[in-house]
């Protein structure tokens, strides 16, 4: 008697930002390493087609923030979810991993989860910071919780919901000493001397974030352009680098002093004394390749007044979270001001201050490392 022939598994993916995007293309990466006939479906940006993901939209459609714009786009979000569940239940999908983008992708495990398909989400939300009660929500439509960091799992773990540590990718990508080593050959490949005072600033990767941070953190450069010779900005995509290209030019006494890029932040931090950033992911990456950094977060008047009474986290910065002490300055809402965010920066690019700060980083990368392979938990 013949065995029946394996079937091949259909994985549904959802991923709707650019650090989603990226976490994304590793578990594609290492899925299909493990098993070669997996077919993937749903949504994915260019890191993970690159790994032979087939997308069913933009990712920049998913892209929102805060509580308004979510609201603003609902119409259309809805119909995109809808359109979603019809498409992963008529294929047969045997998984579904929502990577991030959480108010879109626990809606859609919530239906899928409902017809019988296995959800994981990967990302946790932070119920640990803020809307704690959003565990009932996840225990009832999450069958595994796959978490960057590993302070994550105990909220979980309490309510009995199904979860991993699995480490954040870039932990293990990212060599303790890349910074360091890499920093020359990246200067001479984005025409940058040696010698030169270099600050990285990275604004945000949706269009919101660049407009509510972008032209603080031009207004901030030019505050520091007697004592730092070049400012390095890398934009998350063309859509980015031509809104940020409209803002410089509102700023020609940075002329000569500004190397825009599409694309390329890790190089643009590598490249950098210090990173001025906005919060987020880049935070990892600048931790992970020691690079000191003062970190912004301005969101809309609405959506702050509502965090600001939700949250129960001390700090906004991941690395002050992951520390569990402030050793990020951290400007928020309305204490974002350039002169406040210059005077942070200066105090970096003292090479004593940013060594104790480099020290922490190190402490935290090891924390990092020790995770599972993502690849094998899905």
């Amino acid at each position: 008697m013949t065995s029946m022939p394996r079937r091949s598994l259909t994985i549904a993916m959802v991923a709707g930002e650019i650090s989603g995007d990226n976490l994304g293309a590793a578990l594609v990466k290492e899925i299909t390493k493990a098993s070669p006939d997996v077919t993937f479906v749903g949504v994915g940006g260019p890191a993970m087609i690159k790994e032979g993901f087939s997308t069913e939209i933009d990712i920049e459609t998913l892209s929102v923030n805060g509580f308004i714009d979510p609201l603003l786009r609902l119409p259309s979000l809805i119909r995109l979810l809808l359109h979603l569940r019809d498409r992963i239940v008529a294929c047969g999908a045997d998984c579904f991993v929502g990577i991030d983008s959480n108010f879109f992708n626990l809606l859609l495990a919530g239906m899928l989860h409902k017809r019988g398909i296995k959800t994981v989400h990967y990302v946790s939300p932070t119920v640990w910071a803020w809307r704690q009660r959003r565990i009932k929500k996840i225990a009832r439509t999450v069958d595994l919780m796959m978490t960057l960091y590993p302070f994550e799992t105990a909220v979980y773990e309490a309510n009995n919901i199904p979860v991993v540590f699995v480490g954040h990718p870039k932990a293990d990508e990212i060599s303790p000493d890349e910074g360091r080593l890499n920093q020359v050959p990246i200067r001479e490949q984005l025409g940058i001397a040696q010698d030169e005072v270099v600050v990285a600033i990275l604004p945000g990767s949706r269009a919101r974030e660049v407009d509510l941070s972008g032209r603080d953190f031009l207004a901030t450069a030019l505050l520091l352009r007697a004592s730092v010779t070049r400012f390095v900005i890398p934009a998350a995509n063309r859509k980015r680098y031509e809104q940020l290209q409209i803002m410089l030019a509102e700023f020609p006494e940075l002329d000569g002093k500004v190397t825009l890029l599409e694309g390329q932040s890790r190089q643009a931090m590598t490249a950098s004394n210090v990173v001025l950033v906005n919060s987020g992911t880049a935070t990892l990456e600048a931790m992970l390749l020691r690079k000191p950094m003062v970190m912004s977060y301005r969101v809309g008047k609405i959506t702050y007044g509502i965090v600001s009474r939700l949250v129960t986290t001390e700090w906004f910065a991941l690395p002050n979270i992951l520390a569990g002490r402030s050793i990020v300055p951290e400007f928020i809402q309305d204490a974002a001001v350039p002169s406040a965010m210059a005077g942070a920066v200066r105090r970096l690019l003292d090479e004593k201050e940013a060594s104790d700060v480099i020290a922490t980083f190190d402490e935290i990368h090891r924390l990092l490392k020790k995770s599972g392979d993502p690849g094998a938990e899905a």
